[in-house]
């Protein structure tokens, strides 16, 4: 999730947390208002009843409540003791001047005990809250509306500053991710006043910088050492082929000089293969443009013919559909190539390799006398399943890291005796 988005729900989430609680509580207060304003006209109606009481000799218990809102009946002293004013809402029936039938109505009722004359009596006071009722609920749907406008406008005006404060950052990203050491010429930036974006910047600028002269050195270094190493190495080789044309040496001589020879040129391939490995991994193949693997296949079958009709190697390809990458034309020769070299090379006389393409995967199987290699080693540099063969052990190593270098997958898998890798290169 992005970071403006991750603040924003957390704001969003804090916000609704807090004017809930907001909203209830006014809620709450505001209902208290309404009882207390009607607590106190009915307080006032006890004393004006009281008052009108008193000038009567006695008191008429009256059981219902009449047109005055109010009832009156006799209890005993300890009763009037314990009986203090009670506040409390009910449903009374009443009915009003449009109302055929009694109806409940919502009510607010006073309790209370008073003397008179040396008797005690129960006094009930009630006031109806029909327009209160609705006060309430005008009320509770007013403090929901004001609850979601509250929430939407202040979400809202979060959602636009907090992406605007955060474009340069993800600007500089967008950069970031676009940068390639030693290819763009132009350092990602920043045009902010905000501090922190400030120090970010500064900092990244410090780390390419220091990148830079590590990847120009190390650039370097590997030219020079794969140079260095050349030479002598093609002197070496060519002193070897010389000695071994000479009529005056031995058999054992011979012999000796062609194990050297072979060593010499079997350093020459793990010297380019290293040297191949180290520019794949420092990113120095990136010219990319759409190809057809179809066609690549086709040709890399055409190159390979030869080996293939040497070892009495049956080549099939199944194209179900094609298959366009956009990738370095070098590097994908060398994927498609690497493959088809190692099973030829690591496959039995009169065996097989099989080549399926599809609109996204490349697979490459072939026979071998061996069986399944490990899974967990096979791309692994300098892995051989043979100790005997001739070879670096660095081509797998080499795919691996193309692959990891754009993104696909490649799997190694063992099925019906055969050895078979498959590259998914739209994942």
């Amino acid at each position: 999730m992005r970071l403006a988005n991750q603040t924003l729900k957390y704001l969003s989430i804090s916000v609704l947390v807090v004017i809930a609680l907001w909203s209830t509580v006014f809620y709450l207060f505001m209902l208290e208002v309404i009882h207390d304003n009607i607590d106190e006209e009915l307080e006032n109606q006890k004393r004006l009843i009281i008052q009108e009481l008193s000038t009567h000799p006695t008191v008429a218990p009256d059981l219902e409540f009449g047109i005055n809102n109010y009832k009156v009946r006799e209890i005993s002293e300890q009763q009037a003791l314990k009986l203090r004013n009670v506040y409390k809402d009910t449903m009374l029936y009443m009915q009003d001047d449009d109302d055929p039938e009694p109806e409940l109505e919502p009510v607010r009722m006073l309790t209370t005990a008073f003397e008179h004359q040396g008797h005690y009596y129960e006094l009930a006071i009630i006031n109806s809250m029909i327009e209160e009722s609705d006060l309430i609920k005008n009320l509770f749907y007013s403090v929901v509306i004001l609850f979601v406008l509250l929430v939407v406008s202040i979400v809202s005006i979060n959602k636009i500053v907090i992406e605007r404060l955060w474009r340069p950052l993800y600007s500089f990203l967008d950069q970031l991710t676009r940068f390639r050491l030693g290819k763009t010429q132009e350092k990602p930036a920043m045009d902010t006043k905000i501090q922190e974006f400030k120090d970010l910047q500064l900092a990244v600028t410090t780390l390419i910088h220091h990148n830079e002269e590590t990847y120009e050195q190390q650039k370097q270094f590997i030219g020079n050492a794969s140079h260095e190493l050349q030479t002598p190495l093609a002197i070496m080789i060519n002193k070897l082929e010389m000695m071994a044309e000479s009529e005056e040496l031995k058999k054992e001589q011979s012999e000796t000089i062609a194990e050297v020879l072979n060593t010499a040129e079997r350093l020459v391939r793990l010297n380019k293969s290293l040297l191949l490995l180290s520019k794949i991994e420092n990113k120095q193949f990136l010219q990319n443009e759409d190809l057809s693997l179809n066609a690549l296949v086709l040709n890399m079958m055409v190159e390979f013919e030869d080996i293939a009709d040497f070892k009495q190697i049956k080549m099939n390809v199944v194209q179900k559909d094609q298959l366009h990458v956009h990738m370095d034309s070098a590097l994908a020769n060398i994927v498609v190539s690497n493959l088809l070299r190692n099973a030829l090379f690591h496959n039995r006389e009169g065996g097989e390799v099989n080549i399926g393409i599809t609109d996204k995967i490349l697979t490459v199987s072939n026979t071998s006398a061996h069986t399944a290699l490990d899974a967990g080693l096979v791309f692994s540099r300098f892995y051989k399943s043979d100790t005997a063969s001739k070879g670096t052990g660095l081509g797998l190593a080499i795919v691996q890291a193309i692959c990891h270098l754009y993104g696909f997958v490649i799997i190694y898998r063992y099925e019906n005796n055969q050895h078979s890798f498959q590259i998914n290169m739209h994942s």
